[in-house]
C-alpha cells in the first residue's frame, strides 16, 4: 500500500499565517501538523509516500525533505491549482500505479492515528473505505447517507440541506477502481474534482465503499480555534521534561516540556505546556494549554491556552488568552491613553459611569 498526503491549497481559513508558511506547516505542541500525519503513515507501516504540493512547494520540501527523518520515502507530486482532492488522485496516477493506497490530508489531525484503519481495509478490501465523524454543522463537509444496514448509499460535497449529521474525514483508502472515478466524474459547480463525486461513482457502479466511525478525537484544522482545539489535545499527553535553565525563583507545575536551551527566570509556569529551544521566559505566567516555540522571548507578561509561534517577542503585557502568535511578530504593551466619556444624554437622564 501506498501513501497520498495533500498538502497543497492555500489555508485562506487560516491567514494572515498562511500568507508566509503552509497551513500544514503551523506547528501543535511546537510540531507542525504535516509531521503528526507523515508518523502515522509510517506507524501503519506505509512509507512509500506522495506529497502533493501547490504554490508552497518550497516550503513543504524544506521542511519534510525526502522522508528519511520520518522512516519514508517521499516523493513530490506538483499540482498548479488547487482543482479538489479527485484532481490530486488524477495527477498522481504514475505515483500510485496499480497499488492500494491511503490518502491523508496534510491539515486533519486524528489522534488514535490510522492503523486500526488500514487494518479493517486489508481484511475485508472493500473498493474504498472512508472515515466518518458526526459534525453539529455537517453543510460545510463532505455529507454521507448510510442505509439501515450501515451500508454508504450517497455522498454529496457541502449540501445546503444535509441528510445526515456525519461528515467525512480526511482519511481515504481506495483500490485502483478509484482512477476510473475520477476520470469519470466532472467538476462540481465550485470548478472542482470532488472526492465525494468519484466516491459515488462507485456507489453507483455496484462497487463497495465501507466506511468507519472516528470513536476517538478529530479535527479539521483549517481555523485558528481548531488549531487551539488540536494544541489542547496533543498537550494533554505531554511528559514532564526539563532540559532547560530554570532558576530557583521559578516554579514549574505539573507537566512542562522545556527544550535544551531555554531559560526561565522569576516565572510561573502550569502545564500541560511546552517550551522550545533557546526560548526566553522572564517574569512571566504561563498557563495551561500554552505552547511556546523556539526562540521566542516573553518578559512581564501572562499568557495560557495559546501557541506561540517561533521567535515571537512578547512584552509587559497581561493578559493574553486563546490566541496564535505568529512568527517573529512583536506584542508589547501600549501607553496609557487619557480615558474618557463622550455622551449625548437627554433631558433628565441619570447616568452611572465607572470610575
Amino acid at each position: 500500500m501506498k501513501g497520498l498526503v495533500l498538502s497543497g491549497g492555500s489555508g485562506t481559513r487560516m491567514r494572515p499565517f498562511t500568507h508566509t508558511s503552509p497551513k500544514q506547516l503551523v506547528p501543535v505542541a511546537n510540531k507542525p501538523v504535516l509531521f503528526y500525519v507523515l508518523e502515522s503513515m509510517a506507524e501503519a507501516g506505509i512509507t512509500d509516500v506522495g506529497v502533493v504540493v501547490g504554490d508552497t512547494a518550497d516550503e513543504i520540501r524544506q521542511a519534510v525533505g525526502d522522508g528519511s527523518s520520518f522512516g519514508l520515502d517521499i516523493t513530490y507530486i506538483q499540482q498548479d491549482k488547487p482543482l479538489g482532492l479527485g484532481h490530486a488522485v488524477l495527477i498522481s496516477r504514475d505515483f500510485l500505479g496499480d497499488s492500494d493506497f491511503l490518502m491523508y490530508l496534510g491539515d486533519n489531525f486524528v489522534v488514535d492515528g490510522i492503523d486500526p484503519l488500514v487494518r479493517e481495509f486489508h481484511r475485508e478490501r472493500p473498493d474504498a473505505q472512508i472515515l466518518l465523524t458526526r459534525v453539529s454543522d455537517p453543510s460545510s463537509f463532505g455529507v454521507a447517507e448510510l442505509d439501515e444496514g450501515g451500508r454508504v448509499v450517497n455522498l454529496v460535497e457541502k449540501p445546503e440541506f444535509p441528510k445526515s449529521d456525519l461528515a467525512l474525514v480526511g482519511v481515504y483508502l481506495f483500490t485502483p477502481s478509484v482512477h476510473d472515478a475520477v476520470r469519470a466524474i466532472r467538476p462540481s459547480a465550485r470548478g472542482e474534482l470532488e472526492i465525494t463525486d468519484a466516491l459515488q461513482w462507485l456507489i453507483d457502479q455496484g462497487l463497495a465503499v465501507n466506511s468507519s466511525l472516528v470513536t476517538g478525537y478529530w479535527k479539521d484544522t483549517g481555523n485558528v480555534a481548531d488549531m487551539l482545539d488540536v494544541n489542547r489535545r496533543v498537550l494533554e499527553g505531554v511528559e514532564r521534561c526539563d532540559e532547560g535553565d530554570v532558576d530557583d525563583s521559578s516554579e514549574i507545575v505539573g507537566r512542562v516540556s522545556i527544550a535544551p536551551g531555554a531559560r526561565v527566570r522569576n516565572s510561573r509556569i502550569v502545564g500541560p505546556a511546552v517550551i522550545g529551544a533557546d526560548a526566553r521566559i522572564t517574569d512571566t505566567y504561563i498557563g495551561p494549554f500554552t505552547s511556546v516555540a523556539e526562540g521566542c522571548r516573553i518578559s512581564g507578561s501572562e499568557i495560557e491556552f495559546s501557541i506561540v509561534l517561533a521567535d515571537a517577542s512578547i512584552e509587559g503585557v497581561h493578559r493574553i488568552q486563546a490566541s496564535l502568535i505568529g512568527r517573529r511578530a512583536q506584542v508589547t504593551a501600549a501607553r496609557e491613553a487619557p480615558k474618557s466619556h463622550r455622551l449625548v444624554l437627554g433631558d433628565h437622564s441619570s447616568v452611572q459611569i465607572r470610575i
